[in-house]
């Protein structure tokens, strides 16, 4: 493929910072901003196309903050409504797979950065975004049958579709808010965010979803299934330790190792114990609140 940036698993740790800033979308200067895939049926998904829907980079003036919709329509045989909040995160982790790009948080509070190197580099339209993606979602996930982008900068369009996609949402949580971590046997682990903290992992259960505040035991359980060598995964939960500081044999025994010996235990104990342990002196701050400040 012949693209103005490379692509690889080697970029996922770049970060654009306020002085390499060439435009950025959403983020924290921007109120409405969304990243959603939904199932759709094969009929009516044109493979691989994308769509632009509003102004393009060539359009943009440097070092300023728009607006983004990004809709992925998906489709396949095996492809259900669990999958769904898992492949809507994967859109952060290829998103940070290409070069000068760097990509934050989801859902609604979305926040995508280019590298003023990007401009060098001939960057001029978001359909090669669009079409990155469908490479990457196509190559990494046999399971998607047909796949279509659709990239939204035009402010109006944006809120004529925002009130359905936050619905899936909503819809997504409710289901997951009826179930309770007593009533399984397995809990699941997230190391999506490792590229930015090494240490990092979140332990998802029906009564805690990750960090990230996107993946919820539902997504968890598809994620495992879709791509069971991928940075989500199952964890026995073992023995009971402790009821009220959420403490188990399997979870203490993952945790530790995958966090590199940086959190030996519990869930539920952010005062003792917090699943991103940063720098000492920076314990209290979140990690979305460090790379705020770190980014400018």
């Amino acid at each position: 493929m012949d693209w103005h940036s490379d692509i690889g698993p080697q970029y996922e740790g770049e970060v654009v910072r306020k002085e390499e800033l060439w435009i950025e979308f959403g983020g924290p200067k921007v109120e409405r901003k969304f990243e959603h895939v939904r199932l759709r049926d094969p009929n009516e998904i044109e493979h691989e196309k994308v769509e632009l829907i509003g102004p393009d980079l060539k359009d943009l003036k440097e070092e300023g903050s728009y607006p983004i919709g990004i809709m992925i329509d998906v489709a396949g045989a095996e492809l259900d409504e669990d999958a769904m909040g898992i492949l809507e995160r994967r859109i952060h982790m290829f998103t940070n797979f290409i070069e000068c790009w760097y990509h934050m948080n989801q859902r609604d509070a979305v926040w995508i950065r280019l590298n003023k190197a990007c401009a060098e580099k001939g960057w001029e339209t978001l359909r090669e975004f669009g079409e990155i993606l469908i490479f990457l979602y196509t190559s990494e996930l046999p399971i998607i049958e047909k796949i279509q982008v659709t990239i939204i900068t035009d402010l109006n369009e944006i809120e004529k579709v925002f009130p359905e996609v936050k619905a899936r949402w909503e819809a997504r949580d409710e289901r997951a808010r009826q179930l309770n971590d007593e009533d399984v046997d397995t809990f699941y682990g997230c190391v999506l965010c490792q590229s930015f903290a090494p240490t990092h992992i979140s332990v998802i259960t029906p009564n805690r979803i990750a960090n990230c505040g996107a993946i919820n035991w539902f997504d968890g359980r598809a994620a495992a299934k879709i791509d069971p060598e991928g940075p989500i995964f199952a964890i026995p939960k073992g023995e009971l330790i402790d009821p009220i500081r959420g403490e188990y044999t399997g979870v203490n025994e993952v945790v530790a190792q995958r966090s590199l010996g940086a959190m030996i235990e519990c869930i539920y104990t952010v005062p003792l114990n917090i699943l991103t342990p940063p720098v000492a002196v920076l314990r209290p701050l979140s990690f979305t609140s460090l790379r705020w400040m770190l980014l400018g």
